[in-house]
């Protein structure tokens, strides 16, 4: 865990969506969780990239690894430090 929240790496962004939605339902999140684009370093190609999905967890309420299964049952992992 980083700072108060996990990060999902996923490899598109249907993919990346369809993991917020799930963990907002599953989770019984307050919002959705963000989801951002990220470039591989030194690839313009839009083709050429991850999506991350961060989930805010300030107080460590969230196992990390269900969550590194939800996001690996869509070929993605949780990041760790």
């Amino acid at each position: 865990m980083n700072d108060g929240h996990h990060v999902l790496v996923l490899p598109d962004r249907d993919s990346a969506e369809e993991l917020a939605e799930e963990l907002t339902d599953r989770l019984a999140l307050p919002r959705e969780p963000q989801v951002v684009r990220d470039a591989l370093a030194g690839e313009d190609d839009a083709e050429d990239a991850q999506w991350l999905v961060v989930v805010e967890d300030p107080d460590a309420r969230y196992d990390p690894t269900r969550l590194d299964a939800l996001a690996t049952a869509r070929d993605g992992w949780l990041e760790r430090d």
